[in-house]
């Protein structure tokens, strides 16, 4: 998200810069989203997708606004931009998130606000909306915080993990505490590129604890070092066993013989597949499906296009490798998550990677489940391959 230059001004020409400010809501919020009304009492806005994302993508921007205001100073003040873009959904801040290193704001907790919403004749909270709703803003080009966002930029592609940062432990730390006070299934989290690399990966280390919140990623990266080189692993390990398949014929009697000799100690292909899959279970409380975030990406955005490469290849290897197929398909469906692809033909990069474009009037999504092969390795710790049957896990609380 880019940021507008800052000028000194007088309060009167302050409240006109506020009026015009690129980042105010009526200026670049959504156009034909409703906050909520009695009739929400019977029909809640919070059941349509579309407004659910809408509103969560809203609370990010507002995280952006709340660390450019208190940038510019302006935190307590009536021409601060953040309320602007909480308040229509009858919402309010509950606490920020802050880097110790920097001291700026990289995420804000959000919660359902009774008495905003009383005074509107909204008697009860709409079915679907969060209790509270941690969001988690990524980078922001400025320089009071470009170097630490840069930092944890930086790890993501090093190592694709960001449980280094500080950020990572914060964010946890807070996530826990929200869901322990209003339970998982009242809870979000959700996040825009870097925030979303936080998001998936907190969401994900609660998940295997057996805590399992809505989490919405916009934008997440998906491009490392790290990944790459599994890629080139994947490749010479294929290689290599092509070349094998070619050895002549006395290799393959001597390959044979292994083989048989694993028969007769009870084991054979399916011992070694067994194996395999228990080693790859890093956690047996969790049951399959608990968790499947909400996952949204640009086509033209090369910081997050890699979540739209197909896992075909991936599960016709594994389908293959298992005893009984109808397993295998159930694990591998098992590692999945809601993934949102929206494509207008060719974007220039800051309009295809921004967050507006998802709150945008003309937008048009497209549904893939089960289909991506980054998703699969990202959440296939999460899952038992060895079987076609959930084990029971923690209950939501």
């Amino acid at each position: 998200m880019a940021s507008p230059d800052t000028a000194e001004s007088t309060p009167a020409a302050a409240a006109t810069e506020e009026e015009a400010h690129p980042y105010a809501f009526h200026v670049s919020g959504p156009r034909n989203v409703i906050s909520p009304n009695w009739r929400d009492l019977i029909n809640s806005s919070w059941k349509d997708g579309n407004y659910k994302r809408t509103v969560v993508a809203c609370f990010i921007q507002a995280v952006y606004l709340l660390e450019l205001d208190r940038q510019e100073n302006k935190s307590n003040k009536e021409n601060a931009l953040a309320p602007k873009w909480w308040i229509p959904f009858k919402y309010k801040l509950a606490q920020t998130l802050i880097d110790e290193r920097d001291g700026s704001i990289f995420g804000a907790i959000l919660e359902w606000d009774r008495s905003a919403a009383m005074a509107d004749l909204v008697l009860i909270r709409p079915s679907g909306a969060p209790r509270a709703v941690l969001a988690l803003r990524g980078t922001l080009l400025k320089s009071p915080t470009i170097r630490r966002d840069i930092e944890d930029d930086l790890r993501f592609l090093a190592w694709e993990s960001l449980k280094g940062s500080v950020r990572f432990n914060v964010a946890l730390k807070a996530l826990k505490s929200v869901a322990e006070s209003y339970g998982s299934s009242n809870v979000c989290i959700a996040g825009h590129s870097l925030g979303a690399g936080f998001a998936l990966q907190v969401g994900k280390a609660l998940a295997k604890e057996g805590i399992y919140v809505e989490t919405h990623l916009f934008n997440p990266p998906s491009v490392s070092v790290a990944m790459s080189l599994r890629n080139i692993g994947e490749k010479a390990e294929f290689a290599w066993k092509r070349i094998k398949s070619m050895l002549p014929s006395g290799s393959e009697t001597t390959g044979n013989s292994s083989m048989e000799g694993e028969k007769a100690s009870g084991g054979g292909a399916g011992f070694k597949s067994w194996v395999a899959n228990l080693n790859r279970l890093k956690n047996p409380g969790v049951g399959i499906g608990k968790w499947v975030p909400h996952i949204y990406v640009n086509n033209s955005d090369y910081i997050c296009c890699s979540y739209t490469e197909s896992d075909q290849v991936e599960k016709s290897n594994e389908e293959k490798e298992n005893v009984n197929p109808k397993k295998g398909k159930a694990a591998a469906a098992a590692a999945a998550a809601k993934l949102f692809v929206m494509s207008k033909g060719k974007q220039k990069f800051l309009e295809a990677h921004g967050l507006e474009q998802w709150w945008s009037d003309d937008l048009q999504l497209q549904l893939a489940l089960h289909d991506s092969k980054l998703i699969s390795r990202q959440l296939r710790s999460l899952y038992p391959m060895s079987t076609g049957q959930p084990i029971q896990g923690n209950p939501s609380r």
